[in-house]
This record gives C-alpha cells, structure tokens and sequence, in this order.
C-alpha cells in the first residue's frame, strides 16, 4: 500500500504562487506517473497536468505558462508550483500515482493512489 501525502495548500491572493508537494512512501513500489487534478463544487473535476518518472510533464491548457511540475525521486515527491494564481484557480486538489509494485516474492502489479487532497483559494 502507498499513502499519498499533500501539502501546501492555502489561501493567496490574486497574482500570487503556491507550491503544492505531494509525498509518496510505503513499501515496495516505485511512482511512476504523478497526476494532479482539481475539482470546483458543482463541476467536473479537471486533471491539471501529470509528470512522468522521466520528467516529462504536460499541462492543461488553462495553466499552461503559469503551473510547472517537478519530482525529487529520492523523496518520491512531485511538486506543483502555481504561479500567476487568479481566482479561477480556487479548488480542491488532489495528487494521484500510478504505482508500479512489488511483493516480497517477486509477484509485480500496478496500482493507483490519491492524496487527502488541499483546497487552494485564491481571493481577488
């Protein structure tokens, strides 16, 4: 089992950045692709952008030029930096992998994981 931790949610102002880390830890598993999605009360949750273990990120277009994605793979954490916040931005977001597993036998297996989620507010 994998336990998804984020953090660095809050409240900024308009024009403002946050940071969003997401820590991966458990037992036999290596995080492959780390997605971040965000949801609104009332509307369909939006998948943000996703980096995978190589590093390559791509992003919805509706952050593209102001959120950026990056991963410490000895800390098995992937970072949202959010950059130029406007308040169509404000959401709950929440951190997903895909985990490739292992089990003390050898047996492999892939897995998916979420965080606890933070909001992110942004006032004008």
């Amino acid at each position: 089992q994998v336990q998804l931790v984020e953090s660095g949610g809050g409240r900024v102002q308009a024009g403002g950045s946050l940071r969003l880390s997401c820590a991966a830890s458990g037992r036999n598993f290596r995080v492959d692709t780390m997605s971040w999605y965000r949801q609104v009360p009332g509307k369909a949750r939006e998948v943000g952008g996703s980096i995978t273990r190589d590093g390559d990120w791509k992003l919805a277009d509706s952050v593209k030029g102001r959120f950026t994605f990056a991963r410490d793979e000895d800390r098995n954490t992937g970072f949202l930096q959010m950059n130029s916040l406007n308040v169509e931005d404000t959401a709950f977001y929440s951190c997903n992998a895909d985990c490739w597993m292992w089990t003390d036998d050898g047996a492999t297996y892939t897995s998916n994981f979420w965080s606890q989620g933070t909001q992110v507010t942004v006032s004008s």
